[in-house]
């Protein structure tokens, strides 16, 4: 299928790794030049290096820095040309108990996982709304829907950007001008971070990490975790043309794990 996206320009938050990185992957096969960001450089301009490798049709640039600051939010906007897809990405917040964060704790969780992504999409939508193509991702987590007892940072977080997103999206001066915003709340994906989450559970029960790691993959409908490949190509669905009447959705990637129908 042709997603009749080549040619237009994407900004990639936190795409030098995992989902983002997937989704940076997915948008450059389409032939969408992409910007790339994230906070690591090395790690970002080898991520770049790849990309120009695989898509040397496509143009692919950088921009290091936190897009959490508004430093970092103006070099990620100032390195594309114009932003007609937008997909916005930040890591989660650590996990811990609420008795134990502070006030800042909290700032720092609301700056990342909400206030980040709505600076980004109020710098963007109404030039793609002139322009009458827009596409707006937001990358946020399952526990959206079914929140996670000891993530309460990233729960609230999330599911404040989430509140925000259902309204906005549905404003017809954005809507009727095809653009489109929507979620993807993603469950278990085979990334360096959850690697790193399943170690540390691994350590706190007294298992290996492959031991571990089995037993997380059992639970879940599909046995197994999801590709960050995967992950991609509904992001890059999202952003195509046949997707001008999906809007203000959240759309879970999780193997099914979700017990709910709604």
């Amino acid at each position: 299928m042709d997603l009749g996206i080549a040619g237009k320009w994407a900004l990639v938050c936190a795409g030098s790794k995992g989902l983002g990185k997937g989704c940076a992957q997915a948008l450059a096969a389409e032939g969408v030049n992409v910007v790339v960001t994230a906070r690591g450089a090395e790690a970002l301009e080898a991520t770049a290096a790849e990309l120009r490798a695989a898509y040397p049709a496509v143009e692919v640039r950088t921009a290091a820095g936190d897009i959490a600051t508004p430093e970092g939010r103006a070099a990620a906007l100032a390195a594309c040309p114009q932003v007609d897809i937008l997909v916005n990405n930040a890591g989660g917040p650590p996990a811990g108990d609420f008795r134990d964060w502070t006030r800042e704790n909290w700032i720092a969780a609301l700056d990342a996982n909400m206030l980040t992504p709505i600076e980004l999409i109020k710098a963007t939508v109404d030039a793609m709304a002139e322009r009458g193509f827009g596409r707006v991702v937001n990358i946020t987590s399952a526990a959206v829907k079914m929140p996670y007892e000891a993530l309460g940072l990233s729960n609230g977080a999330r599911a404040g950007l989430t509140g925000f997103i259902g309204s906005l999206a549905r404003q017809t001066r954005l809507a009727s001008r095809n653009v489109t915003i929507n979620n993807m709340l993603p469950g278990p994906f085979e990334t360096q971070r959850l690697i790193s989450t399943m170690a540390a559970g691994a350590q706190r029960s007294g298992q290996t990490l492959d031991a571990f790691l089995d037993t997380r993959r059992a639970v879940n409908p599909t046995r197994r975790f999801g590709d960050p490949a995967e992950f991609g190509a509904m992001c890059a669905f999202l952003c195509s043309r046949h997707a001008g009447y999906i809007t203000a959705q959240n759309i879970v990637l999780d193997g099914g794990a979700y017990p709910g129908t709604l």
